[in-house]
């Protein structure tokens, strides 16, 4: 009877140690390299995927990380746990995404991550079971030799933005200027430190840099925002100078150079008060009576040459100096004014007529503003032409 009992209690002890051997095959752990056939550079970023599959019931988990010695890393997120189907039995699916970062070259361990499971048997009772990765090495090339900063990215974007309209301002007014630079598969401390804005004669006062980070599948998504505030100097108009920076996609495997425009800033001339000259001096004073003498004997000299009748002051008008629309003309083209400048356009061919040349500059001019290419007409060059013209008319003698 004793033996028959020994033998139960033998039996049963052996029967649990049965149900706790666990079999390899219903629990994996894997680490796997995103794009493993490229090499990485130093601080290119490398996407390592976390797998674990497991076919036996799990009560409590913890994924035991190893010191990544050689990398900097940050986990995308958090872990994901899933089920499958395979051949009609549920299994349990356990993922974690991590971007490394090598800090130098040469061939670098991923060490095995260990996931410390507690599993249990068939009596309900737990008991734990530890699973291992197998090890990882990859080589890594030494960072590119570059004069500037050292930037590798997935994908780069930059966008320019400002508070106001830069070259519209009142007096006395600023504007923000804000380049917002937004870089995939980087950490924030990648992207360069904000640069110095110049400029001949703009007064300009940075703040300083913000930076956020946000998560995704794809790695992180660094965000750098460089602000200024600018006024433009006693000039009232300045021109700020062009920014540019280097960076590496590693995507397409190619460097690139990356310029953010040059910009007018600006007050808006339209609302400026005009500028109300200084008193003149008694020198200066003499000086304008002597110079407008001399002009009044310039005048009454052509006025005796061109003839004592109205026609010879018709003909006088048609120098550009004197004809009050002419002037008019290359105001309106100065400032760039297109409504201005086919105006007075248009009013110097009613008083002085048309001719072939002057009505295909006008054509011309038309079809550039309202045509369908976006470019702006040459107000300047326009004028110019259709001066030279005008005046070239009204020098041939009449029946020509």
């Amino acid at each position: 009877m004793r033996g028959l009992i020994l033998w139960l209690v033998l039996a049963a002890g052996l029967a649990q140690a049965q149900t706790r051997e666990v079999n390899p095959a219903d629990l994996e752990l894997t680490v796997t390299i995103e794009n493993a056939e490229v090499t990485p550079f130093q601080g290119e970023m490398v996407l390592v995927t976390i797998h674990g599959v497991y076919r036996r019931h799990i009560t409590r988990e913890k994924l035991i990380q190893p010191a990544l010695e050689g990398f900097n890393w940050m986990q995308l997120g958090e872990d994901h746990w899933y089920e499958t189907q395979v051949r009609g039995k549920k299994v349990k699916n356990f993922k974690r995404r991590m971007a490394l970062f090598p800090e130098q070259a040469g061939k670098l361990t991923i060490d095995p991550f260990v996931h410390h499971l507690t599993l249990t048997d068939e009596g309900d009772d737990w008991f734990d079971h530890d699973i291992r990765s197998q090890p990882l090495t990859i080589n890594v090339d030494p960072a590119p030799q570059m004069d500037g900063w050292w930037l590798p990215v997935r994908r780069l974007e930059i966008s320019d933005q400002w508070s106001n309209a830069p070259d519209q301002l009142q007096e006395g007014e600023g504007v923000l200027r804000i380049i917002r630079i937004r870089a995939v598969g980087a950490s924030p401390d990648m992207i360069p430190p904000m640069p110095e804005l110049t400029s001949p004669s703009a007064m300009i006062f940075p703040h300083p840099e913000q930076r956020l980070v946000e998560l995704s599948p794809q790695g992180p998504v660094s965000i750098a925002f460089w602000r200024w505030t600018i006024r433009p100097g006693r000039s009232r108009s300045a021109i700020l100078e062009p920014l540019t920076f280097d960076y590496f996609d590693t995507t397409t495997r190619q460097a690139h150079s990356a310029t953010i425009t040059a910009q007018r800033v600006a007050m808006d001339e339209a609302n400026l008060p005009e500028p109300v000259p200084p008193p003149a001096s008694a020198t200066q004073r003499t000086a304008l009576i002597a110079g407008t003498g001399i002009i009044a004997l310039f005048i009454g000299f052509l006025v005796l040459l061109l003839g004592r009748n109205f026609s010879g002051l018709k003909r006088l008008q048609a120098i550009p100096v004197f004809n009050p629309l002419y002037r008019r003309l290359r105001r309106a083209a100065r400032n760039g004014d297109l409504a201005g400048t086919r105006r007075t356009a248009v009013a110097i061919l009613q008083e002085d007529g048309r001719c072939p040349e002057t009505t295909k500059l006008l054509r011309q001019f038309d079809n550039a503003v309202f045509g369908s290419i976006d470019t702006a007409p040459d107000t300047l060059r326009f004028a110019r032409e259709f001066l030279l013209a005008t005046s070239n008319r009204s020098r041939k003698p009449s029946g020509a």
